[in-house]
């Protein structure tokens, strides 16, 4: 129903809110309640209505899933005359309901000039509710929204309006991410170079892949805003354009640059955000990797040495400087830092994982399979090997490589003829491997 009239701009007359006193006309004619022939003729005074009759009435038809036009007279005979009455009984969310299983029945009990009067009644309904049960008033706003749109396919521009208003409120609601959706489809369906519902569909979009990660459906719809991501990573380079000093503009562009891996458009509005807010961790962190993806090794290093200035704790930054020594090939320097990491977290896999590989490379690069060359291979292996003990994502790859190597460790052979036995040590040295400063112990 959503996608045949989503581009219905200006369907139907202007959706206005009834009044109280057309409200009230329509059950003293038996207008609202047209087709019950059992109440065509009841009327309302308030003077003489009787608060703890009609309550009763009402609550125990509602108890009884009664959900007819009796209990909808009851109901409003009841909130008209008190409009604040027993609010520990939730009546305002019961009558929701009532009138929400008439609508949505299937039975054929009910009309569709039923329905229509129903649709009506419920948004009269809603403006009482916002005022008397502000507690759940999020919840209000929301179904409002889904009525005008969904019920009385009110025009685009107030359907839009009401959703906005749901979310602008701050208030609370079940099933959020449902009903932004169909805001967001509303935005999506819509969108023109006259408005600016693609941003808008955007920003909602990119919140709700914020708020659930995990959530592919989010991602599909950002993609589907446009034909390919340069128009994506560029809609958003608009918006900030138009208001270059807003923070929250130039954070989403940078986002979008770096969810479509544009590392190199992502540096501008990185280094805006951190000139404005240097001591934000987040922006710091997106920068180095952006740099780091770029391959400026030099701009990623400072990056992150200002990361461990803010969070001098943190493991991971230590390790992310050895992996870009790793790539620069300057191994004593990248273990450096691998041991800052191992000391800030010793059961951490993946720093010994790296280890392993810098003794191996070095052992690759400079040896020539000298009993020395062999010690360092078993330096690797034993970096695999506690990488593998610790059980972490790398243990299983580490262990696998640990076998790999063994082919290139000194043999049994190898300590006997050196006159070397179990629990001897071997120290790591000469050619060029005195940066390493290591022992093997023979096994």
């Amino acid at each position: 129903m959503l996608e045949g009239k989503i581009n219905q701009k200006t369907k139907g007359a202007k959706v206005k809110s009834m009044s109280k006193a057309i409200v009230l006309l329509m059950i003293v004619s038996g207008y609202l309640f047209a087709g019950a022939n059992k109440y065509d003729n009841v009327t309302v005074n308030t003077d003489s209505v009787n608060i703890m009759v009609e309550a009763s009435l009402f609550f125990e038809a509602y108890k009884n899933k009664q959900y007819d036009y009796f209990t909808l007279e009851h109901g409003f005979k009841l909130l008209n005359t008190k409009p604040d009455a027993f609010p520990q009984f939730k009546p305002y969310k019961k009558l929701d309901k009532v009138i929400w299983a008439m609508y949505t029945d299937t039975t054929g009990r009910f009309t569709d000039e039923q329905k229509v009067q129903l649709a009506d009644t419920l948004l009269y309904l809603y403006d009482m509710a916002l005022k008397y049960d502000t507690a759940n008033a999020g919840t209000y706003l929301v179904k409002r929204a889904y009525v005008l749109e969904e019920w009385k396919e009110a025009p685009l521009e107030d359907v839009i309006a009401a959703y906005e208003a749901a979310f602008a409120s701050g208030k609370k609601f079940a099933n959020e991410t449902y009903y932004k959706d169909r805001l967001g489809k509303l935005y999506a369906a819509n969108a023109s170079e006259e408005n600016d519902y693609k941003m808008k569909a955007l920003d909602l979009y990119s919140s709700l892949s914020e708020m659930e990660p995990d959530n592919a459906t989010w991602v599909s719809r950002i993609e589907a805003l446009a034909e390919n991501q340069d128009e994506l990573v560029d809609i958003t380079k608009k918006a900030w354009d138009i208001d270059k000093e807003n923070i929250e503009k130039a954070w989403k562009y940078a986002s979008m640059c770096i969810k479509t891996k544009k590392y190199d458009r992502a540096l501008e509005p990185l280094n805006f955000l951190i000139e404005k807010s240097p001591d934000v961790i987040n922006y710091w962190r997106e920068l180095a990797r952006a740099y780091q993806k770029l391959e400026r090794y030099d701009d990623a290093i400072r990056s992150y040495k200002k990361l461990i200035e803010l969070e001098p704790d943190n493991k991971v930054n230590y390790l992310n400087i050895a992996i870009i020594y790793q790539k620069l090939e300057q191994l004593p320097v990248a273990r450096t830092y691998l041991l800052k990491a191992i000391k800030k977290d010793p059961n951490w896999d993946y720093p010994y994982w790296i280890e392993g590989q810098i003794y191996e490379k070095s052992a690759r690069d400079c040896g020539t399979m000298e009993f020395i060359d062999k010690c360092v291979y078993q330096l690797a292996i034993n970096k695999y090997k506690k990488a593998a003990s610790l059980g972490g994502v790398y243990s299983e790859q580490a262990a696998g490589r640990a076998k790999v190597l063994k082919q290139f460790a000194p043999s049994q052979e190898d300590y006997f003829f050196r006159n070397l036995k179990s629990g001897d040590k071997i120290k790591i040295e000469g050619k060029c491997y005195d940066w390493i400063n290591r022992e093997i112990v023979i096994p």
